[in-house]
């Protein structure tokens, strides 16, 4: 059975390497980095660990998380409202903290759900590890422990689209101009994430970007289920 769209928290999240730059690191972290970049530079051996380090905040024992937008959903047919709210800035335990009091309000016991553009294999795993990391206890949305999968409630618009094809990856601007939306991607893309925040400090410029990617995710769950989109004017953002 299909979940009530009001009952649906839409978000997406932007990251970036702890560091500005690789010759920043600690020493043992430098270590940790070049172990893991053996792995990435199998491909092209003449780069070297610091010349990719610019990856690191995909990862989530060597990035963190400088933004969070998610949205909710309210009314029916086209008087549908998208209401955004964004947790960002450059202290990671305080927006993640922010963040997880405001899942557990609104959860409030009841069944929801998180929805996500390739969210099970990025977004939910990396809040939830940066969270323990940071020391913040886990809402129970994000707590998959001891579930059943049929308990979780994640949803991927990713894997909706696979209909069970495991051998692709859709980028999120690919869904969406393959199904007729509006694509968010007329500003940056996540690759100058790190770079918009590292070089040109411009915080507001990345959560503007997220909030984009929030709508296209609203929009594409909307589009593979059946119901209208979203109009122009109907999407709010909460400061």
């Amino acid at each position: 059975m299909a979940a009530a769209l009001q009952h649906i928290l839409f978000l997406d999240i932007e990251t970036v390497p702890q560091q500005p730059d690789y010759t920043l690191l600690p020493d043992d972290w430098q270590t940790l980095w070049n172990k893991k970049a053996e792995v990435l530079l199998r491909n092209t051996p003449d780069d070297s660990p610091a010349d990719i380090y610019a990856r690191a905040g995909i990862y989530a024992e060597f990035g963190k998380i400088v933004c969070i937008s998610c949205g909710v959903i309210s009314g029916n047919g086209d008087a549908k409202q998208l209401t955004i709210k964004s947790f960002s800035g450059d202290d990671e335990k305080t927006l993640l903290a922010a963040f997880a009091q405001m899942l557990q309000k609104w959860t409030n016991g009841e069944p929801r759900f998180l929805c996500a553009h390739n969210g099970k294999e990025f977004d939910f795993p990396y809040l939830s590890r940066r969270m323990i990391i940071n020391h913040i206890p886990l809402p129970q949305l994000l707590n998959t422990s001891g579930k059943k999968p049929w308990e979780v409630g994640h949803i991927d618009t990713m894997e909706l689209w696979k209909f069970g094809d495991f051998k692709s990856y859709t980028s999120l601007n690919l869904l969406a101009v393959s199904l007729g939306i509006p694509t968010p991607k007329d500003d940056i893309d996540g690759s100058q994430v790190w770079e918009v925040y590292w070089k040109d400090k411009n915080l507001p410029r990345i959560v503007t970007y997220c909030q984009k990617d929030v709508v296209t995710v609203a929009q594409i769950y909307l589009r593979l289920n059946g119901h209208s989109l979203l109009k122009e004017n109907a999407v709010e953002v909460k400061t």
